[in-house]
């Protein structure tokens, strides 16, 4: 059960209350982290998901305006993914063996969240498709060596009992992140000093990118790099954590090893992530073209089109917000559920959501099914790695976490192969795809009632008989 903290706890400043990681977990004596302190650690999420959030919601409205069509739009995402499924255990491997002044994961932070604010700079302005399908691979490789580290701050900082609370936070600052995203093209092109210029009028007749859009991504790179910083200023790495020895069996054993002998808590949970992500790769790849052509009637390169795809930008905005709200929601529910029922219950009004997309009709109602997928998506973003972070061995949980995040670039992947091959032969329109998506996510919410119990808050799983 999750427990308030008290409101003198201590902050996480003070690096004598961290214990080694690498010799041994958290230590559930160990003091509550602050609220300030949990928020300085995950602060760089916020900017993470800014850079996402923008990607998402205008990546494939981008592609259509470089000339791509439908059966397309999945291929030219496949890149990202494909890279994301070698770099994050690479990554979690090397963040657990890594030494520095700045501590194992805070390079990795800086690392990501440069390269990708060039990416998010030079994407909406790429002279051709390929260009853009380069940059947006750029853009999620990059975010991919910032997040996984991220994951696994929480669970080196923070006290076993408290972990859910501090994915919570992560989750919150997550939908805040992508409301920002996905409403900053829809403020920016109602802003007077933009709705009248020629500019603009002249670069959405000529089906290029409004300028609304790049300059969000501009903003977008500037909040991604600023919001890292914040995390590696503020929140010092224990000093007394020992990175793992790098061993003679090689990286590419180490990680085979660590998949052959996941904990049977993380196996079931890689099968309720793949149907939970495949439902939300639906609703992305083509929620915001299918809003464009199914109810608004546009088409690329028109005045309407840029302003549905705004629109269907601001129905990502009450999505993210609504999963802000229901991050907090999501702990009370906790403390009187548990992690499963939670999950699951969240699950179901996720996939509800996207069902009745295809009955709406009117731009206003498309409002209400993003209440069920922004609850979905906070569950999504805080559940399972609090379920993960107490069953994985002690040391190793950023090897583990890179590990379960391809769980989520798996589905990516077979949306990208698939959806287009399903679209061409089985004869089904984007609005379509993004209800099939809610039937994925329902298949996801009955997988979520299977999750096998697990040890005590606080006790974790012994490590692996083969060592590091």
């Amino acid at each position: 059960m999750v427990k308030s903290l008290p409101a003198d706890s201590p902050s996480i400043d003070s690096q004598t209350s961290f214990s080694p990681v690498s010799s041994s977990p958290v230590s559930s004596s160990q003091p509550p982290v602050s609220m300030a302190g949990l928020w300085n650690m995950s602060f760089g999420f916020l900017g993470i998901q800014f850079g996402w959030g923008l990607q998402m919601a205008n990546g494939s409205a981008i592609f259509e305006s470089l000339g791509a069509n439908p059966h397309q739009l999945p291929l030219l995402w496949l890149a990202a993914p494909m890279s994301g499924l070698l770099i994050q255990p690479v990554v979690g491997y090397w963040s657990d063996r890594t030494c520095t002044p700045l501590g194992r994961r805070r390079p990795f932070f800086l690392v990501g969240a440069l390269l990708s604010s060039v990416a998010l700079v030079f994407l909406p302005n790429a002279s051709n498709l390929w260009i853009a399908a380069g940059l947006l691979w750029l853009l999620d490789a990059s975010a991919n060596v910032s997040m996984t580290p991220f994951r696994s701050f929480v669970a080196d900082l923070v006290p076993a009992q408290q972990q859910t609370q501090g994915f919570i936070v992560q989750s919150l600052l997550c939908g805040l992140g992508a409301v920002l995203a996905s409403a900053m093209p829809w403020v920016i092109a109602h802003l007077s000093v933009l709705t009248t210029t020629p500019e603009t009028d002249s670069l959405i007749a000529m089906g290029g990118v409004p300028l609304s859009i790049k300059l969000s991504f501009y903003l977008g790179a500037a909040v991604f790099l600023g919001t890292v910083i914040w995390t590696v200023i503020t929140t010092p790495e224990p000093a007394d954590s020992e990175p793992l020895p790098v061993s003679d069996e090689g990286m590419v054993r180490q990680i085979w090893d660590a998949i052959a002998t996941m904990p049977p808590i993380m196996r079931h949970l890689a099968w309720v992530q793949c149907f939970s992500w495949l439902g939300i790769f639906c609703m992305f790849l083509y929620f915001p073209p299918a809003i464009a052509h199914h109810i608004f009637g546009a088409i690329p390169g028109t005045p309407l089109y840029a302003k549905s795809i705004e629109w269907s930008g601001l129905c990502l905005a009450v999505d993210n917000l609504v999963c802000c709200v229901a991050a907090l929601g999501i702990y009370v529910v906790v403390a009187r559920l548990g992690e499963r029922y939670t999950h699951s219950l969240s699950l179901l009004c996720g996939a509800a959501g996207l069902v009745s997309i295809g009955w709406i009709h009117q731009p206003g109602l498309l409002l209400l099914p993003m209440v069920g997928v922004g609850i979905a998506i906070a569950s999504m973003h805080s559940l399972p790695y609090a379920l993960l972070a107490r069953s994985v061995p002690a040391g190793q949980n950023c090897l583990y976490m890179g590990i379960f995040n391809c769980f989520i670039v798996l589905p990516e992947i077979v949306a990208a192969l698939g959806l287009g091959w399903v679209m061409d032969y089985v004869g089904c329109d984007r609005i379509s795809i993004v209800v099939l998506g809610g039937f994925s996510m329902a298949i996801a919410a009955l997988l979520a009632q299977g999750i096998p119990d697990q040890t005590a808050p606080g006790e974790q799983c012994p490590t692996s008989t083969r060592t590091a």
